[in-house]
């Protein structure tokens, strides 16, 4: 669409259109400072465009790299009023013939019997030394020349704008990722690259890193996960404070990891990020994937106790609670449907949340009604039931 719509636009612009694949409103996920003691800004702004920006650029999830702080190279003139008066001459000649003298157009042709041949020159000036020669005018004969009544110097574009950083002089660049890439990924990929970009600078330029947003992103991921480890501890201690049991304890503790697992596992077939919601999930869904073991484990030690074996109790147990461990299952799922109907952005970072949670739920039932029965029969014995240390009477008599 883009491209079809170029064709509409006036053909006289002074520069094309410029488009990038960024967000707006979305900040800078990462600023660096490139600072030089020894180069002027003009060559360190060159510099940084030409190398270490498009660099970053091409990296994958980049949207957009931009310059702030920066001057660029320039010849700048600054006109002597007294010597353009003096010589009858005004401001305007004086811009009329820098204007005319860097007009890069064809200087003539020519033309045979059967071809013509264009001439043309870059005869465009560069450096201020090129503008002091230039004539500008002419005085009885005598050629009048730019440095005759200005004075030119090499500079900056505009000498007016600059930033800092640690108290010197940078260039800043801002890098914004592309719309739906990975945070943290990109901004490895930059940090990665940070060194063979130093190395192809001279010595005396420096990059350094003034902002990450991974930074703050990562210390809230750690955070999330140490409440999962958490909530995982403090959910097998609670199931032994009620069953006083170790073998009993063992059983719905081993559905906890392996049902994460599980999840683990279809997250990265839906491709989706450890982020805080799905992380929020899993913690969520750790109290959630122990119920239907529980249940399974009470109702199979209710046949053990009566002296069942501890194989047929635990087929008869899984057999006579396997409808409820379903239904308990649905209908915490059906809790969580309207969350993925949800529209606009809620319902876009919601998606992941119900999702994992469901996937969670849905695996630990099926490990509830496997492997809970198979450990069941192993583990569990009227002998193992009946044995009590001094926490579980003192439990029992609380």
């Amino acid at each position: 669409a883009i491209n079809a719509a170029t064709n509409l636009l006036p053909s006289d612009l002074p520069n094309p259109p410029v488009y990038s694949k960024v967000n707006p409103a979305d900040p800078p996920i990462m600023t660096l400072a490139v600072t030089s003691t020894a180069m002027p800004m003009t060559q360190v702004e060159d510099m940084v465009e030409t190398r270490v920006a498009q660099k970053i650029s091409q990296i994958s999830g980049v949207g957009l790299v931009t310059l702030s702080g920066g001057q660029r190279p320039a010849v700048r003139v600054k006109l002597n009023a007294q010597a353009i008066a003096a010589l009858g001459l005004t401001s305007e000649t004086v811009r009329t013939a820098i204007t005319g003298a860097n007009v890069n157009s064809a200087k003539g042709s020519l033309d045979g019997p059967s071809r013509a041949v264009t001439l043309s020159a870059n005869d465009q000036m560069q450096s201020a030394e090129e503008y002091r020669q230039l004539i500008i005018a002419y005085q009885n004969g005598a050629p009048i020349r730019l440095g005759d009544v200005a004075t030119v110097e090499q500079g900056a574009e505009n000498s007016w704008l600059g930033a800092w950083a640690n108290k010197e002089q940078a260039i800043v660049m801002n890098v914004q990722r592309q719309p739906g890439a990975n945070i943290i990924s990109t901004a490895d990929s930059i940090r990665q690259m940070l060194p063979q970009l130093t190395e192809s600078l001279p010595k005396s330029v420096k990059v350094t890193v003034l902002s990450d947003r991974t930074t703050n992103i990562r210390a809230s991921v750690d955070d999330t996960q140490f409440e999962l480890m958490m909530a995982i501890a403090l959910v097998v201690m609670i199931i032994y404070l009620f069953l006083r049991n170790i073998p009993a304890t063992i059983i719905p503790g081993v559905a906890v990891p392996l049902s994460l697992i599980g999840t683990f596992a279809v997250m990265v077939f839906l491709d989706f990020s450890i982020n805080n919601l799905t992380l929020m999930a899993l913690t969520i869904a750790t109290g959630f994937v122990v119920d239907d073991a529980i249940v399974v484990i009470e109702n199979i030690s209710r046949y053990i106790e009566k002296g069942e074996k501890p194989l047929a109790a635990a087929l008869k147990g899984a057999g006579e609670i396997g409808f409820t461990i379903i239904s308990l299952t649905f209908s915490l799922i059906a809790v969580l449907i309207p969350l993925l109907f949800m529209g606009d952005i809620v319902g876009r970072l919601f998606r992941e949340f119900a999702i994992t949670l469901a996937v969670a739920i849905l695996i630990s039932a099926v490990v509830s009604l496997t492997l809970t029965p198979m450990m069941c029969a192993r583990m569990l014995s009227q002998e193992s039931l009946r044995k009590q240390n001094r926490f579980s009477r003192a439990s029992e008599k609380m």
